[in-house]
């Protein structure tokens, strides 16, 4: 049967096929077949089950022409682990929902599986069922389940004045290497340390499994919309506000290469999304026993929790300023 003229049924098996040898991993928590009417997940005693999901949309996050199937595999996964690491918690297995136009049921599909295979290798994240549906454009939606030890989940809602607020990694990298996908003319070099952080995004599970481990975080949360737009949901939850240093952002040094010259690495850093870092508030008398690095990734110290609700920056003249949320919104109206 040729690969564009199969039918859902056919489609099915190709993708639980795909995923065939890394089920074996996650018998422990999940019953059954991919292909039954649905999945059975047994959470372990002493833990707690983390439930998320999140969409990923041709046109609107990934273009077809410019993101390598791969890429859109390993990252709709990666994406929705990130809201699991934001927790303190371990991924465990996913549902993925599918919608293909006709044209993409070949190499795009295998490159795609190809990709997301990756992914759930590298997270012990296992495919546990999943529907299909064919349409014009690529719509993906991945459903994540996991665990985190009962009583350790970070949440974002417990923030208080005088916490320490981290983050980690660069910020704006994610975003600098989406502007040079776009502009560039043939396919980006996907070894570029900014192209990469945007294609295969690295959830940071490890650190923020520490995190939780080790009671450091009083609150925390994944940075998937920007600094300026997720900071002030934090403090929202948290009955909180804010204050941030703009001199302390751990900002990607664009001066240093000609084609990011004419990006300004701060408003980069504040607005850009897609870089999945976490952003945690640690008590004061806690706040020592955070190191610069984390298995080599960057920590940050940028500011603190303060009382009332504003949400302020300092710039380089000293001058505390409203920060206003300039991150991605898909409601937000398009000048």
């Amino acid at each position: 049967m040729s690969r564009l003229n199969q039918n859902e049924d056919s489609l099915v098996r190709r993708i639980a096929r795909a995923f065939a040898h890394e089920q074996g991993g996650g018998r422990n928590t999940l019953k059954g077949e991919v292909g039954d009417d649905a999945a059975l997940f047994a959470p372990r005693r002493g833990y707690e089950t983390i439930l998320t999901c999140d969409w990923f949309l041709e046109g609107t996050h990934f273009l077809r022409d410019k993101h390598p199937a791969d890429a859109v595999g390993w990252k709709s996964l990666a994406r929705a682990v990130s809201d699991i690491a934001a927790m303190g918690g371990q991924p465990r297995c996913f549902l993925l929902s599918l919608a293909l136009p006709q044209a993409c049921t070949g190499r795009w599909l295998d490159e795609f599986l190809g990709g997301l295979g990756r992914a759930a290798r590298k997270y012990c994240c296992f495919l546990a069922g999943g529907d299909t549906t064919r349409r014009k454009e690529i719509l993906i939606n991945v459903t994540v389940v996991g665990e985190v030890r009962e009583g350790q989940a970070v949440l974002r809602s417990g923030a208080r004045p005088g916490d320490v607020i981290f983050v980690s990694g660069r910020l704006g990298e994610a975003e600098l290497g989406l502007r040079l996908l776009r502009s560039a003319k043939a396919v980006a070099n996907k070894r570029t340390a900014a192209v990469k952080k945007h294609l295969y995004p690295e959830p940071r599970l490890a650190l923020g499994k520490w995190l939780a481990d080790e009671r450091l975080a009083n609150a925390m949360m994944d940075i998937s919309d920007g600094l300026s737009s997720d900071l002030p949901r934090l403090c929202a939850a948290s009955g909180v506000g804010a204050s941030i240093e703009e001199g302390k952002l751990p900002i990607v040094p664009t001066a240093t290469d000609k084609r990011t010259q004419r990006y300004d690495g701060l408003q980069v850093a504040l607005n850009g999304g897609d870089d999945y870092e976490l952003l945690f508030a640690v008590p004061r008398e806690k706040a020592a026993r955070i190191p610069r690095s984390f298995q080599d990734l960057l920590l940050t110290k940028i500011g603190e929790i303060t009382r009332g609700r504003a949400i302020l920056r300092k710039d380089k003249n000293n001058r505390k300023l409203e920060l206003a949320a300039g991150g991605w919104d898909p409601f937000r109206k398009k000048n």
